[in-house]
């Protein structure tokens, strides 16, 4: 074959599979979706099965033979579920708007070339990534600014996470210079910049870090133990809460209150259902900014 002559062998990756290959993917994919689906699905059903079947399996349905939702007026009937819902829903909405306007303008200053102190701050940040603090420290910066037993104690210590932080600034280098430039003529400062054009081009990685501030402040149950000990239960969030159904073996949690700690499989149920679905129902409508938002902004970070 000729040395001028093109090669007509395909890469590997632009090549047709073999069937076989294909065939053993399509198996490894079912396989995984179930081992993901099944857990939901038995959780869900368990939930709404009726008390006689739960027990007659030994506390578990993965069909229900009629749908009864008991389980869920009991958990919210008591009164500590329905405050720790509102608690957790005001953390994560107050968290994550604070989270992403912090990270944002963080964000863009670091992102803009010849501002003064940016690589300094930004190498300070990166090493805090490295090298985190701690649970002691935080908690006396927690303590010296006397935030326990307040529900700011949930955000303000982690307001900005350094990975969100990078990748929202690596989207922001990707944006085109020439966009700053033409606001820079038409006399925009930098605020005006950045509501006006890099704030509307940049909104597939604002969805996914919301969603991560989001996920991460409704997940958590570890700081409300360490920061609202003192507290009432109805101050509690609903992640503690359930972290006290599943964990407690006495009548009463850490705050005095009265858990039901003996409650049948089917209630936990509920309540993890309770805790699951929130979440997991924002999920959808953001997944199509993921591959965009985290990629972009992964590229010049």
């Amino acid at each position: 074959m000729s040395g001028t002559q093109q090669s007509t062998v395909r890469p590997a990756w632009l090549g047709r599979p073999h069937p076989a290959v294909s065939a053993a993917k399509a198996v490894a994919i079912a396989v995984i979706l179930l081992l993901v689906a099944i857990p939901f699905w038995l959780i869900i059903a368990t939930s709404i099965s009726p008390d006689a079947q739960v027990t007659a399996n030994g506390g578990w349905s993965l069909w229900p033979k009629s749908i009864d939702l008991h389980a869920y007026a009991d958990v919210l009937n008591g009164g500590v579920i329905g405050h720790a819902v509102l608690v957790s829903a005001t953390v994560t909405l107050l968290g994550t708007l604070l989270s992403l306007a912090s990270t944002i303008l963080l964000a863009y200053a670091l992102s803009r070339p010849n501002v003064l102190g940016a690589r300094p701050v930004l190498l300070a940040i990166l090493f805090t990534f490295l090298f985190p603090a701690g649970m002691i420290p935080s908690f006396l910066i927690v303590t010296d600014l006397k935030l326990t037993d307040h529900l700011a104690s949930l955000f303000l210590p982690v307001m900005i996470n350094v990975f969100n932080l990078v990748v929202m600034r690596g989207f922001f280098q990707g944006i085109p210079e020439e966009l700053y430039e033409a606001a820079r003529l038409d006399g925009a400062g930098e605020l005006r910049t950045l509501l006006r054009i890099v704030l509307p081009l940049s909104k597939a990685v604002i969805a996914v870090v919301g969603l991560y501030y989001a996920v991460a402040y409704w997940n958590d149950y570890f700081r409300a133990m360490l920061y609202l000990n003192n507290s009432s239960a109805d101050h509690l969030p609903l992640s503690t809460i359930l972290r006290d159904y599943l964990t407690s073996t006495n009548a009463q949690n850490q705050t005095g209150e009265a858990l039901l700690t003996n409650a049948p499989q089917k209630t936990i149920a509920a309540l993890i259902v309770m805790g699951v679905v929130p979440i997991a129902a924002a999920f959808p409508f953001l997944q199509r900014f993921f591959t965009k938002g985290v990629l972009t902004g992964a590229v010049k970070s």
